[in-house]
């Protein structure tokens, strides 16, 4: 029985549908991560002097300092935006899936 369901799910539009915009949505929301992250160590690599200039004269907080915290805090927030979208769209489509696969 389980066999069939899932055969049915499987060959389900609404799943194919699913299927491809989490995977659009994942590598999209990746890249930019990737982006980001690759850029902030290329920066390390290439401008070390320039993000390890003080913010302003009298403090020890470097430029690099809230870049850091920049890359951390937009990772946090990509994350939210794919739970959002997740528990959103995703979560309505798989209930329109189940619906169907249990109707036929």
């Amino acid at each position: 029985m389980n066999d069939d369901i899932y055969q049915r799910i499987e060959s389900n539009a609404h799943f194919k549908e699913l299927v491809t915009k989490r995977q659009r949505f994942a590598v999209m929301l990746s890249l930019l991560m990737l982006f980001v992250y690759v850029g902030f160590i290329l920066l390390i690599a290439f401008a070390p002097a320039w993000l390890g200039t003080p913010l302003h004269s009298g403090t020890t907080v470097t430029r690099g300092i809230p870049i850091g915290i920049g890359v951390i805090v937009f990772s946090f927030i990509l994350t939210g935006i794919y739970v959002w979208r997740a528990n959103g769209e995703f979560d309505r489509l798989n209930r329109e899936i189940l619906d169907e696969v249990k109707v036929s």
